[in-house]
């Protein structure tokens, strides 16, 4: 199996693709039209972006950044009118003015600096003061950490079940699901055909859904060494402080990890895989359709022509716009070529169907 580094996110109707020079969004309207749009990733030149521990750090900001603007991105590609929704507030527009930065720039770091504060009160202060309750009498600092880890998993095995209940969230994990299937095609040399995409696993060793649950163990791991004994608030704010170490260590283990395929690899990150089968699901064609897509614009392998060309044979409207008369003409002028396509796009959909 070759490797790749790409990566992914599955957002509302569509799957987001981050090589390391390009990402690429795909999204099906409600109409069946597939849509696309493509940018240049942020280069990262700092010293401290490439430190082990510290790059793990980096790099979670960075994903919860892209990951708030890339859903920004898919509602308002899924429906124009939902970009009123998703407009800056009156007071992230002044601090844009004050400090010279884009509105929706300042909007994306609140909601993302928001998303992190409420991963952190539910996975890690209310696990502490639901130990508190319950432990009693105990005073082994070691054995009561363990304990809040215990429960901040099952916080999280709970959070998980009751989101994929919502119709909307199983959509996306249906999404997820073809990201994963998408880039395990393309590492095993596969052509990225919707049968050959269709075949492959939905889980993945470089998933975020690994990646929560190595910090939930690690954190167990670091929360039982450090025994710190202290009480209330201050026993919070020692947790918040060694998150970045956390996070730190919980990444390298996860690149670690997707190294190798042999078997101690498999089995250090087995866990984590298994714990995908919630985050994911079995996705349909038109979901493998936009995964294919975004995987290829980010690719960069083909054309901009290319990518247009498999952009509108993977377009599901009903009633598709009348080709113009500059396309009419270019078709008139070459009948054999049509032919070709209509045959070539005859057996497409038999294959899709």
């Amino acid at each position: 199996m070759k490797k790749t580094s790409i990566g992914g996110q599955g957002v509302l109707e569509g799957v987001m693709m981050r090589a390391p020079k390009k990402s690429a969004l795909a999204v099906r309207k409600e109409n069946g039209e597939l849509t696309l749009d493509e940018w240049k990733n942020k280069e990262r030149n700092e010293w401290y972006a490439k430190v082990p521990i510290i790059r793990g750090v980096v790099n979670f900001v960075d994903m919860m950044v892209m990951g708030y603007s890339t859903i920004t991105k898919s509602a308002k590609m899924f429906d124009e009118s939902l970009s009123a929704e998703f407009e800056p507030s009156k007071f992230e527009k002044k601090i844009a003015e004050k400090t010279g930065k884009n509105a929706m720039d300042v909007m994306i770091v609140f909601a993302a600096f928001l998303g992190i504060l409420l991963a952190v009160g539910l996975f890690f202060i209310l696990p502490t003061l639901i130990t508190d309750l319950i432990k009693g009498s105990l005073e082994n600092q070691t054995l009561i950490n363990l304990i809040e880890g215990g429960v901040r998993i099952v916080i999280m095995m709970i959070y998980m079940l009751a989101v994929r209940l919502m119709k909307d969230i199983a959509r996306v994990f249906g999404y997820h699901g073809a990201e994963h299937k998408t880039i395990n095609c393309f590492e095993k040399d596969l052509p990225l055909t919707v049968e050959n995409v269709r075949k492959c696993s939905r889980l993945h060793p470089r998933c975020g859904t690994s990646y929560i649950l190595i910090v939930m163990v690690v954190s167990v791991l670091v929360y039982a060494v450090t025994g710190f004994s202290g009480h209330g608030i201050l026993r919070v704010l020692v947790k918040l402080a060694l998150l970045p170490l956390i996070a730190g260590i919980s990444y390298e283990f996860l690149k670690f990890a997707a190294k190798s395929d042999n078997l101690c690899f498999r089995i250090l990150r087995w866990p984590g895989m298994q714990l995908q089968r919630l985050t994911t699901l079995e996705p349909d064609d038109g979901m493998i359709e936009c995964a294919i897509l975004a995987f290829e614009a980010a690719l960069e392998e083909k054309s901009a022509e290319e990518i247009e060309e498999m952009r509108k044979s993977f377009d599901r409207r009903v009633n598709k716009p009348e080709e113009t008369t500059e396309e009419a003409e270019i078709s008139a002028e070459n009948p054999a070529e049509e032919t070709a396509n209509e045959t070539e796009e005859s057996c497409v959909t038999n294959e899709q169907a």
